[in-house]
Parts: C-alpha cells; structure tokens; sequence
C-alpha cells in the first residue's frame, strides 16, 4: 500500500501558472491605471474650471497662478501612468508572452497574447495617437500656458509674482517637451 503524496507535491506550481498569475497581476494593475489616468483629463478640467470661475468671479487675474502648478502635477501624473501602462504592454508582448510561447511549442505552439500585438497594427493607431497628444498638450500645457499670457496681459503684478510665473511658464514648456518625447517613444 502506498502512502499519500504530501499535499505540496500534489500542489506543485508550474511556471506556465506562475506566468498566467504574473500575466494576470500586470494586466490588473494595467487596468487601474488606464482608469486612473484618464479620470485626470476629467479632473483637470474640473480644475480649470474652477480655477477661472473664481479668478473670474474675484476678478484677480492673479489667481491664474494656481493653473500651472495644478496642471503640472496633474499633468505629470497622466505621463507617468501612460507610461507604465505602455510599459506593462511592452513587457507582456516582449517578455511574458514568448515564455508561455516557449512553454506552449512543446505542446504544438501557439501565438500567445495576440492582442497586445494586433491592437498595435491598426493603421488609424498613428493618428489617435496624435490627437492624443494634441488633447494632452491642450490640457496640461496650453491651458495652464494661456492662464499666465492672461495674467501678464495684466500687468498689475508685482515683481515676486512675475518672476514666479516665469518659472511657472518654464515647467510648463518642460512638461510639455516631456509630452512630446513621451508621445515619439510609444
């Protein structure tokens, strides 16, 4: 009579799990985050509003200074996330996808995740890509840039508050190249 096999190796993981959960796991946190990142476009916009309705309202075109630290962190947010969620694309096309592959070929193969590839290929991808990163640039860069030609256009600022929109108008132009670069390496 044989004794039974221990529970652990009855359980045995294989690596093709361990891809599967990995596999799973980024495209759980790929999720989230498209969804984070673009609740920041509504958000901004929010902001904006808000922004120019009380500066409006308090008629203190000075108030035009909250637009581009607000859009800048907003903004920087947005790139970082859409980067990772390109990233984590990257990594299951280039790198969890040709393992399972590798593992599948000894059972007659197959393509693994076909998605992360073909959705690549469509050819109007190019142009939703840049008007994406026109709708990107007016959001976190021309708003915030066109927020401080309406307080300079002003001209009843002081100096402190000058040079402070200034370095504003720098790190908005920064943003902005970031944006650009970002765009061109997707």
């Amino acid at each position: 009579m044989r004794s039974p096999v221990p529970v652990s190796e009855e359980r045995e993981i294989t690596v093709a799990q361990l891809l599967l959960a990995e596999y799973q796991t980024v495209k759980d946190e790929q999720k989230a985050r498209i969804g984070f990142r673009d609740n920041l476009l509504y958000v901004t916009l929010a902001v904006v509003a808000a922004v120019i309705a009380a500066a409006a309202q308090a008629k203190q075109p000075s108030m035009l200074l909250a637009l581009p630290p607000v859009c800048l962190v907003l903004g920087w947010t947005y790139l970082v996330n859409d980067e990772k969620i390109s990233a984590i694309g990257l990594y299951v096309r280039d790198d969890l996808g040709p393992k399972l592959a590798e593992l599948a070929a000894h059972r007659g193969g197959f393509a693994t995740f076909g998605w992360e590839a073909y959705h690549r290929s469509d050819t109007r991808r190019r142009s939703r890509k840049t008007i994406q990163t026109v709708i990107d640039l007016t959001a976190f860069c021309a708003v915030p840039l066109a927020a401080l030609v309406v307080f300079w256009a002003n001209g009843d600022a002081g100096g402190l508050l000058i040079a402070l929109s200034v370095l504003e108008a720098f790190a908005v132009a920064g943003l902005a190249a970031q944006v650009v670069w970002y765009a061109k390496a997707a």
